[in-house]
């Protein structure tokens, strides 16, 4: 396997250098169109609606258009972006496993040691099995801001890419706004069938039947002698090779002053909070001694209060 990114995860203070894997492949049969007249190759080409000319990949730029004016973001202005620079992939927070939707799954990729020293890696990776919590993360891929889960698969750090929560469609169906009404005796009919289907999930057991038999036609027809001569196309791209994050030297250092730093502001938005209750009943006090002094005043200054509340009703 071929990394296609370096980084550090971060938490705290603590910096893991990693590498950046892609955990699943297409194993799909590679097909590609043809004319059905001679079997000619049918190619996609990126021509230009200005002059009419076919433009390489290396000299296509984006834009965006608002439905009036059209702005161009070049390769530059898009690698400038703080977010695409960071090689940080940084824990936002640890939450219980079970709290995450699998609907909110997307690509996964493995996370190597990318330091001569394994400890802090294998920290980590203990750390999320014994609080069985999954990490919460936030990086840069591929020009897009990337929210993550971080778990642990085979003693192997593992990061899911999740899908933004407006990215995920309700489930709005008027058919189910009135269920069905299901009888005991369909419940448990149902359940014994499923009874009869248990077993313990092997994923291997299971294969592509379509790409099986496309391979067999494939074959077949190489074999009868209907292929053409066509050269191979479209080679492997190769990857950006960047450098990953400096590793922290002194681990349980780092470990201490992030827990430190974790409590110390905790400790501040607590006394933060009883200060403003404090005020508040401070405040509170002061109206109903002003209250008190006034019901107490003497029938001259009484007589003083009757303008006052003729301007109170004005204003």
């Amino acid at each position: 396997m071929r990394a296609i990114w370096k980084g550090a995860v971060t938490f705290g203070l603590v910096n893991v250098p990693v590498k950046l894997y892609s955990a699943t492949e297409d194993h799909d049969v590679p097909l590609h169109q043809v004319h059905d007249a001679d079997g000619g190759r049918i190619r996609y080409k990126r021509v230009c609606e200005v002059d009419g000319e076919v433009v390489p990949y290396e000299h296509i730029d984006r834009a965006y258009d608002d439905g009036e004016r059209t702005v161009v973001l070049t390769k530059k202005d898009l690698s400038d972006l703080p977010a695409e620079r960071d090689r940080e992939i940084s824990v936002v927070e640890f939450v219980p496993s079970e709290q995450i939707d699998p609907i909110m799954f997307d690509r996964t990729y493995y996370l190597e040691p990318d330091s001569k020293s394994t400890k802090a890696y294998v920290l980590l990776r203990r750390t999320l099995e014994e609080t069985d919590r999954t990490a919460i993360v936030k990086f840069a891929l591929r020009q897009r801001t990337r929210l993550a889960a971080l778990r642990v698969r085979d003693e192997v750090l593992v990061l899911q890419t999740l899908l933004w929560a407006d990215e995920i469609r309700e489930a709005a169906f008027p058919s189910l706004d009135e269920p069905a009404k299901i009888s005991e005796k369909e419940l448990a009919m149902s359940a014994q069938l499923v009874g009869s289907f248990e077993a313990d999930f092997a994923p291997e057991d299971y294969e592509d039947e379509y790409q099986v038999q496309l391979r067999k036609l494939v074959d077949a027809k190489l074999e009868a002698g209907e292929s053409l001569d066509t050269a191979a196309t479209f080679g492997e791209p190769e990857e950006g090779d960047d450098e990953g994050g400096a590793e922290v030297v002194d681990l349980m250092e780092a470990l201490k002053r992030s827990v430190a730093e974790s409590k110390s502001k905790t400790s501040s938005r607590s006394k933060s909070s009883s200060g403003s209750k404090s005020s508040s009943s401070s405040k509170s006090g002061s109206r109903s001694s002003g209250s008190s002094s006034g019901s107490g005043s003497s029938s001259s200054s009484s007589s003083k209060a009757k303008p006052r509340s003729k301007s109170r009703k004005a204003g």
